[in-house]
């Protein structure tokens, strides 16, 4: 409230300095107020009729998409070859993708009035709806990877909790448990690597479900 009262206010003051103000020639000046927020719009009208907001939008739309870092937009108001980050799945849906430090993905092709193709951090060329929203540039922190923690205490800091190894178990909690001393049947002799649920870790053992759902 205190913000609004002081907008009008000021746009009470800047009336009436307008009114007492004469402008010469062929310009003219209005002071109006955005229904949508407290911001005070100027509209200035030169000699070809054009007004300031005008001439504005008319230089952004020129401006070069990778000057923009930071700007949230559709897919479809991007280039070809723009670095981009925060990508949504679907429209109106939040960022989900590229979000890690240090990452960004590429638009691979000018975006189309349905997809746009990106190429992933990971290399992945993913179609992705033109409606989509994403920020141009990339994630700071590029090294964030290859910074080396000093102690077991700083890796606890993160929030990382130790992993025990399945020999250092019982039977009863992991099948690489028991034995006296390390046993043959339960490492690389015998049934192999195995998870805590009983399945193969190596040979390219299928763990996941057989039939996709639907």
């Amino acid at each position: 409230m205190a913000m609004r009262s002081a907008a009008s206010v000021a746009l009470r003051g800047l009336r009436r300095f307008s009114s007492k103000t004469s402008i010469s020639g062929s310009t003219r000046a209005s002071i109006n107020q955005e229904p949508s927020s407290d911001l005070l719009v100027s509209d200035i009208a030169g000699t070809y009729g054009r007004t300031f907001r005008e001439r504005m939008t008319n230089y952004m739309a020129t401006l070069d998409i990778n000057s923009q870092i930071g700007s949230c937009m559709p897919l479809s108001a991007m280039r070809i070859g723009t670095m981009i980050h925060n990508i949504e799945m679907n429209p109106g849906q939040g960022g989900k993708l590229v979000r890690a430090a240090g990452t960004c993905a590429k638009i691979l092709k000018e975006p189309t009035s349905r997809y746009c193709l990106v190429r992933l951090p990971s290399g992945t060329e993913k179609l992705i709806d033109s409606r989509c929203r994403a920020t141009i540039g990339q994630v700071s922190n590029p090294s964030h990877g290859t910074k080396k923690l000093r102690k077991a205490g700083q890796s606890r800091w993160l929030g990382r909790r130790p992993v025990v190894r399945g020999v250092a178990m019982n039977p009863v909690d992991h099948p690489h448990g028991g034995g006296e001393g390390r046993s043959k049947s339960s490492g690389s002799f015998g049934k192999g690597s195995r998870t805590p649920w009983g399945k193969p870790t190596k040979s390219g053992y299928k763990t996941g479900p057989l039939k996709r759902k639907k």
